[in-house]
């Protein structure tokens, strides 16, 4: 019996996940503990239970039945994020939740998953190649169509874990150095127009230098390199269209101590957490920051504050560690499983909870803006929640079936 769970059960990345949603409870407990919000708490409680139950269902799911929905599943996600722009409830100035009750769902949490299902059988077809117009239109295709409907919600933190996707699984298929350059061209850009001229100035000069030596189509690179630069000339335009609660994060991401008692506030008392936590930290609920609230809401974005005050540098390890143990074994799995479905959906999926991983932390370190994106199994939340737990579901359903092809 021992040596058949073994060899059935990815204990690696179980344990991994429990490890990380016992911290997440723990974690939430004590930013509620003086918040008079525990009902937090015992909801993120029912969520674990339910979430339990995905993992153990996707792991004994059909591995044939698994790729056999990976389309329709899509499509069905497709369609919810449609209707919830006509019938979603707007929370923070964004339409992107279903009211069940006192719970909410958000769809775009499912979406990323059945985006990277769909991709993976796309990509796993012996007759589809990233070489061909069609193959990387259709590929971009699958990837914008949940992005655009995701945008207009508008959700831009959300939209955002879609490119590190799709960056992750061009790069496991082969795509060229020049494609993966035409990918990340344009954000840089923006990123760089945001800085500054001389910032932009730079990435430009960068990336077409870089654009010119792949020896690729001189005349696909000038088109690529045409619109990076249209990009970045619209940042600006586009800042000007954004919501004033949006602008303001993106002012505080350059310059937090620019409205320290307005927008840059969580992200300086975010960053006070976590420096007075020291090596050992202050003691369970006896972080002053979170137990004096001076973090609002803190168990959704900004969770990591908490093991990162109360337990210190080795708080903050133990997440990181506990995370790159799932990541890693997420890569693993995509090199060892024989299916070449199987090996889209590992590194998609692994993909997923890196991006979320590095953007949640950068923010809570301030090395990125606020933009809305949960810290996976840490974060109080039903649908990041459940959606985290049915990527380790997955990823153990691959793991169970990897001598498939």
């Amino acid at each position: 019996m021992k040596n058949y769970l073994r060899r059935h059960v990815d204990f690696q990345l179980g344990i991994s996940a429990l490890l990380l949603s016992l911290i997440g409870v723990v974690s939430i407990y004590s930013a509620t503990f003086d918040a008079r919000a525990s009902e937090i708490f015992y909801r993120q409680m029912i969520w674990i239970a339910v979430g339990t139950g995905v993992i153990l269902v996707l792991m004994f799911v059909p591995f044939r039945l698994l790729q056999a929905v990976s389309i329709p599943a899509y499509v069905v996600s497709l369609i919810l994020l449609v209707f919830v722009l006509l019938l979603g409830k707007t929370v923070s100035g964004s339409t992107s939740w279903f009211n069940l009750g006192s719970f909410r769902i958000q769809p775009s949490e499912f979406a990323k998953i059945t985006t990277v299902l769909a991709l993976a059988t796309y990509l796993s077809r012996s007759d589809v190649s990233l070489l061909t117009p069609r193959g990387l239109a259709v590929t971009f295709t699958i990837v914008l169509a949940p992005v655009i409907l995701i945008m207009m919600q508008p959700d831009f933190g959300t939209a955002v874990i879609y490119f590190g996707m799709l960056f992750a699984l061009l790069y496991w298929a082969g795509a060229t150095r020049f494609i993966l350059l035409a990918v990340v061209a344009p954000p840089a850009a923006a990123l760089g127009a945001l800085l500054g001229t001389t910032p932009f100035l730079i990435v430009v000069a960068v990336f077409g230098v870089l654009l010119y030596i792949t020896k690729e189509h001189r005349l696909v690179a000038a088109v690529v390199f045409s619109i990076m630069v249209l990009v970045g000339i619209s940042v600006q335009f586009i800042y000007d269209g954004l919501r004033p609660y949006q602008q303001k994060r993106i002012a505080t991401f350059l310059d937090p101590n620019a409205d320290p008692l307005g927008a840059g506030y969580n992200i300086l008392q975010s960053k006070v957490a976590i420096g007075s936590g020291g090596l050992l930290g202050k003691g369970y609920l006896r972080g002053s920051q979170t137990q004096l609230n001076f973090i609002p809401e803190q168990w959704t974005d900004f969770i990591f504050c908490v093991p990162g005050e109360e337990f210190g540098f080795l708080g903050s390890a133990t997440v990181i560690v506990l995370f790159g143990m799932l990541l890693i074994r997420g890569i693993t799995l995509g090199s060892i499983v024989k299916s070449k479905y199987s090996s889209f959906v590992a590194i998609g999926l692994t993909a997923v909870l890196f991006t979320h991983i590095v953007i949640n932390i950068g923010m809570a370190l301030g090395l990125f803006p606020v933009i809305g994106v949960p810290l996976p199994f840490l974060s109080y939340g039903g649908s990041a929640l459940l959606a985290s737990t049915a990527i380790v579901g997955i990823l153990m359903n691959l793991y169970t079936n990897r001598k498939e092809y």
